[in-house]
């Protein structure tokens, strides 16, 4: 019976990392909660402002895996905590792995006044694997703030 409690603690202890680290992926309600933290902070505290605010790494609308950014209403990229590269540069025609113009349906929707989903393709800079993703957008104040979470 030792033996058995001995290797059920090595397991368990063992396994931890794994369970944690699924349960550590942010939700999609986690995405929606962020978007929305945005948007009542550009109504609140203006557009400059939180601009400065999405492209802070590790500031308040970055929490571990999961950020705000931000596009213009042309879909250029206004702010991005992560990849700093991409900021200024106009993706609304840019498709993804597969060629879908996710960024148009953003922006065309947000044009509308229409907050929602849209799912993707991605390649994960990290591993280079191709990965799905959907990310929630809402409109605000003539820009677009959006989340995006890992699908497994």
């Amino acid at each position: 019976m030792k033996k058995f409690l001995k290797w059920a603690l090595v397991v368990s202890f063992a396994a931890a990392p794994a369970v944690w680290a699924a349960s550590s992926a942010p939700s999609k309600e986690e995405a929606v909660a962020i978007v929305k933290k945005a948007v009542a902070a550009l109504k609140t505290e203006g557009k400059d402002k939180v601009v400065s605010e999405l492209n802070t790494k590790n500031g308040p609308f970055h929490q571990g895996e999961l950020f705000a950014f931000a596009y213009d209403m042309t879909g250029t990229i206004i702010a991005h905590p992560v990849k700093k590269d991409v900021v200024g540069t106009n993706q609304y025609n840019e498709g993804d792995v597969d060629g879908k113009k996710f960024r148009k349906e953003i922006i065309d929707n947000a044009k509308a006044g229409k907050s929602g989903w849209v799912t993707y393709k991605y390649t994960d800079p990290a591993s280079g694997k191709v990965g799905t993703k959907t990310t929630y957008y809402e409109p605000a104040g003539g820009v677009v703030i959006a989340a995006g979470i890992v699908q497994n």
